[in-house]
């Protein structure tokens, strides 16, 4: 017979459960020593179960989240009685353990409370590098994973509370940057430590793990069938397809298709990604751990916030991706900047779920994240800069897309100029908005950002994985798209226009700067049903243009007073829609 549930005690203990995740996740914030952890924030926590299930989500990287079951499937597989209180695994390796890319390190701590495992807390963390052959170790021109640094298969880091010295310092012996590598593996460890003590408290106050079982039990049937009762009742059963594009690698790209057949039918949503490009000789190649997490993501945006977030809610969420593929590639494919297949899954299947569900999905934002990684020596010691650069959505139904904000899919920050300035050999000679750059809708798109960065030291290298240029972020139900992005080098008077993914480490001299523009995100709807007054608004706070008020909303403002010409406004949208007929 299955224990009575009290209702009130559920909440309390679901509600626990994500304290202690996000308790974990600032940990590693205030802890981790090195700025793409402490201050970009990329990095994930999680608690499961005793099955190795989520059953809490910390408040970080949301397009990471679910890849922790594919790592806890191996887990799982060890060897009955092989897991031991004081146990403390450690992985990367994208190829047999359910890494994502070289730099992602796991670790992950067995719950015991006494002698019976009762779950486990979860940590991934992006490290600023752990070798290959380019400072950051997301060289994009590596054409298979052996050149992109250190890979760790599934060890114990400590084993029965005792660490194993040979790890950390075969580790610390292949990283660019031990101090912050070893530095942001204990805040990893740290948080695993408050992970095990928030959840042996919890089970300690409703009376071990017998008495708690069945509320965690419960969690994962709630988010099921929460799940699978929005799917019933608010997506239309059907079958919805969607191509959107990569740019492509090298000076001379050629495009890669990521394609989706979104399929729906009942309470289960089916997502079949064949006709997707094969894999390439280069970094972007994304294991198929992201893609899992990028799909559950994609499709909990557009459902109900109140679905607990626990792995329950995935069930209902079939995958299919070819192997072979750029979203599933064999070994040993390069994958060090995948991030960007990920980030283009999210979008390919808002584009597909707009056909279906037009009010709950987000036109094309900047493509996910730009990575720049540049590093070299400055007074005899190194340094190494990894930025992942977010800051644009696009527009939805029913509000503008925003700027100065993390990617939906994810849940990053760009690092502050003052602490890049004060601990690396770099100055940030540009950061802001630019004009005209949303895609224009009844609902504009958020504007594209820019960032330049100038070398203050005598020589160093940077790696750029960028995208969105040549495809710019789509725009939805008539709207137009955001601009695309532009990556110029320039050094002296010589300026160069570089790809959006180049397939070398380029090396820099002093003085010379980088400045990148990312792409402007999609608008929403018909740009010729946007209210005057929001385009003025626009135009007030020089986010829009005079000359692009008109040419593309078909607003007339007298440059003189900024105002309103509502007669000219007036007959000039009805030219325009004549004209579209």
């Amino acid at each position: 017979m299955r224990p009575a549930i009290d209702p009130i005690s559920f909440e309390v203990i679901r509600n626990a459960l994500s304290s202690i995740a996000d308790e974990m996740a600032l940990v590693i914030m205030r802890s981790a020593y090195s700025p793409v952890v402490r201050d970009s924030m990329d990095y994930s926590t999680a608690l499961c179960d005793r099955h190795g299930q989520i059953i809490a989500q910390g408040l970080t990287l949301a397009v990471q989240l679910g890849a922790f079951p594919d790592t806890m499937r191996v887990i799982l597989a060890q060897p009955e009685g092989s897991i031991r209180p004081g146990d403390v695994f450690i992985s990367n390796d994208p190829y047999g353990s359910g890494g994502q890319h070289l730099p992602d390190i796991y670790v992950i701590k067995p719950i015991f409370d006494g002698e019976q495992l009762e779950g486990y807390a979860c940590t991934m963390a992006h490290h600023c590098d752990v070798g290959g052959i380019a400072p950051g170790s997301t060289a994009m021109h590596a054409t298979d994973i052996h050149q992109e640094g250190l890979t760790l298969p599934l060890l114990k880091l400590y084993e029965q509370g005792r660490p194993n010295e040979t790890i950390f310092r075969i580790v610390e012996k292949n990283t660019r940057q031990p101090v912050q590598v070893i530095g942001d593996l204990r805040a990893q460890l740290a948080a695993c430590a408050i992970g095990e003590r928030g959840y042996l408290e919890l089970l300690r106050r409703y009376g071990g793990g017998v008495a708690l079982r069945p509320y965690l039990d419960e969690l994962q049937a709630l988010a099921e069938r929460m799940m699978r009762r929005f799917i019933r009742e608010n997506i239309p059963d059907g079958e919805y397809s969607f191509t959107d594009w990569i740019d492509g690698i090298g000076e001379t790209p050629e495009p890669l298709p990521i394609r989706v057949r979104v399929r729906v039918q009942d309470d289960e949503v089916e997502l079949d990604f064949t006709g997707t490009a094969p894999q390439v000789p280069a970094a972007i190649n994304c294991p198929i751990a992201m893609i899992h997490s990028a799909s559950y993501c994609a499709i909990r945006c557009v459902t109900s916030p109140d679905i607990p977030n626990c792995e329950g809610y995935m069930k209902p969420v079939r995958i299919h991706v070819p192997e072979g593929t750029i979203l599933n590639p064999l070994a040993p494919a390069a994958c060090a900047a995948r991030g960007v297949m990920g980030y283009r899954v999210f979008d390919a299947i808002m584009g597909a779920l707009a056909q279906a569900v037009p009010d709950r999905v987000i036109a094309g934002g900047e493509g996910g994240p730009t990575l720049f990684s540049i590093g070299g020596r400055k007074d005899g010691q190194p340094f190494v800069l990894t930025e992942v650069m977010v800051g644009t959505w696009g527009a939805r139904a029913g509000k503008d897309g925003v700027e100065g904000i993390s990617n939906p899919a994810a849940n990053l920050s760009n690092q502050p100029i003052e602490l890049i300035e004060a601990e690396l050999p770099l100055e940030v000679t540009r950061y802001g908005l630019v004009q005209d750059s949303g895609g224009a809708g009844e609902r504009r798109g958020g504007l594209a950002f820019e960032r330049a960065f100038r070398l203050l030291a005598d020589d160093a290298v940077f790696t750029l994985r960028a995208d969105r240029r040549d495809h710019p972020p789509y725009g939805l139900a008539h709207a137009q798209p955001g601009t695309g992005s532009r990556n110029v080098l320039t050094s002296g008077t010589t300026r160069r226009s570089l790809p959006t993914m180049p397939m070398e480490a380029i090396k820099l001299r002093r003085g010379d700067e980088l400045h990148h523009i990312a792409a402007g995100g999609g608008g929403h709807g018909d740009p010729l049903r946007r209210d005057p007054a929001l385009v003025r608004e626009d135009v007030l706070d020089e986010k829009v243009s005079l000359a692009a008020a008109r040419r593309d909303y078909g607003v007339v403002i007298d440059a003189r007073t900024l105002a309103i010409d509502d007669a000219a406004t007036a007959a000039l949208r009805s030219s325009r829609r004549e004209a579209a007929q």
